[in-house]
């Protein structure tokens, strides 16, 4: 089951936090089995806790140690907790249950617009290229790339495009992720060089798109195998920034530098050094984005996803107060909305934008005044023009800027761990996980619809939204 339909009926205002077991709402039928999840998950991350990784270790085995007992057999451990131990796996269900309710709430941005039945399909198939003189073998084998593009304009019927685009990229074998909205399109897909040109030939032919060109589209080395499916949708944004576009239309946004004009302004500001009090030049990724690449004397927020970015910029307008702002992130679509959104706060001298984001600015200045890598949203995480290491392995804080994701089952976070360190079992994000990681040739015994992330020590002790200073 697909996480949205999951989700989609929940009931979040029936359950009410800090109310007694005995209390508590009657629950719909979906939040019950959310909740049943939550209290199995519970329970084996509390037997986990318990078990001695050291007496395990030197007799390969697992063994567990609770209340002055060693227990051998994960039955007679499971009995233990059940017994003895209800009232902390009780409280432990009440916080995972909570953390997943307002993970919902998060998602909200995230959820796919149903279309309206009563809508006329249109006819799609004479906007498909013909791929009759290719054979299968030929579309999909020889070199690979990914393509990220975007365009924002007036879409009147986005689930037509939507269609259209999921046709398209299944003819030509491509994988991906695809946004539709009546703001415009935004995709990353990939796939074999000869596939990916025809898509852009495609697209640029269309009727909606001809004022696209070539150059609108960023590629990388890749291909198909960087993402694990298809997925097109039809979306209120094209990138989540939680504010509808009528409230900040991409219309609104800043001013376009190319790669020459960002790089001559980003040179002028690091000659300055120090002394430079009126710019601020501004990362608008993630805090795991940035972490691994940026821009020299960036201000990059500590934030975990961009539709926080304008709570960020409420909490924190005096560092742009009669400033000049010059802002950038991957490939230039996110500086669409965020320029707009800080020129509406009327606190700017000047907002700048640099225009295709990081990855133009790396085809032309490879060896610039980015350093690092630079993070993409696929099997990658990230690819580099530079062999600057920003970053630090987690447990030993050796260089190291390769992500890999957190070894528990239902943990999303990005973990910086080393080949020594991973070759140990150091796999986690942080302690809580570690604590849940399976015995080498051991499956998790976490039980539940895979699609559920579930929050730990790395998101509990970061502040939503930070404060920053200059």
């Amino acid at each position: 089951m697909a996480s949205d339909e999951f989700f989609a009926d929940l009931e979040l205002e029936t359950f009410t936090r800090n109310e007694s077991r005995q209390e508590k709402p009657q629950l719909s039928t979906t939040l019950r089995k959310l909740y049943t999840f939550c209290r199995r998950q519970a329970f084996s991350s509390y037997v986990a806790s318990k078990r001695n990784a050291n007496i395990g270790d030197s007799i390969s085995q697992p063994v567990w140690y609770c209340c002055d007992k060693t227990f051998w057999e994960p039955s007679s451990v499971h009995k233990h907790v059940a017994r003895t131990h209800e009232n902390e796996v009780q409280q432990l269900t009440e916080v995972t249950f909570q953390r997943l309710l307002s993970q919902l709430e998060d998602k909200k941005c995230e959820r796919p617009l149903p279309r309206d039945h009563n809508q006329e399909a249109v006819e799609i198939s004479s906007w498909l290229p013909d791929t009759s003189y290719l054979t299968v073998e030929e579309l999909q084998k020889g070199p690979g790339k990914v393509l990220l593009y975007y365009r924002y304009f007036r879409v009147d019927d986005p689930y037509t495009i939507c269609a259209w685009q999921k046709a398209l990229c299944e003819k030509l074998h491509l994988t991906g992720k695809v946004r539709v909205s009546t703001e415009g399109i935004n995709g990353t897909v990939g796939g074999s060089v000869l596939a990916t040109d025809i898509y852009i030939k495609t697209m640029c032919a269309h009727a909606l798109f001809n004022s696209m060109e070539e150059d609108d589209f960023k590629s990388s080395d890749g291909g198909a195998e960087c993402f694990s499916d298809l997925r097109v949708g039809v979306y209120e944004e094209i990138v989540p920034m939680g504010v509808h576009p009528d409230v900040i239309s991409y219309q609104l946004a800043g001013t376009h530098l190319n790669p020459e004009e960002f790089h001559q302004e980003v040179e002028s500001l690091q000659s300055e050094g120090e002394s430079s009090q009126d710019t601020v030049l501004l990362d608008c990724r993630n805090f795991y984005e940035s972490k691994i690449g940026q821009f020299s004397q960036c201000l990059a927020p500590n934030i975990r996803k961009f539709s926080y970015f304008p709570e960020y910029v409420d909490q924190n307008l005096d560092l742009f107060r009669d400033k000049k702002v010059l802002m950038y992130c991957t490939g230039g679509i996110r500086c669409e909305r965020a320029s707009a959104y800080l020129l509406s706060k009327e606190v700017c001298k000047e907002v700048y934008q640099l225009k295709g984001g990081i990855h133009k600015y790396l085809e032309r200045f490879p060896d610039g005044f980015y350093r690092g890598k630079l993070f993409v949203f696929d099997g990658r995480y990230a690819i580099s023009s530079n062999a600057d290491i920003l970053s630090e392995c987690r447990y030993c804080s050796a260089p190291w800027d390769q992500y890999q994701l957190c070894a528990t089952r239902f943990c999303c976070q990005l973990v910086l761990s080393c080949p020594a360190c991973r070759g140990v079992g150091r796999t986690a994000c942080c302690s809580a996980c570690q604590s849940k990681v399976p015995p080498e040739g051991e499956e998790s015994c976490a039980i539940g619809p895979a699609v559920l992330k579930e929050k730990c020590e790395c998101t509990d002790r970061r502040p939503r939204i930070p404060q920053d200073a200059l």
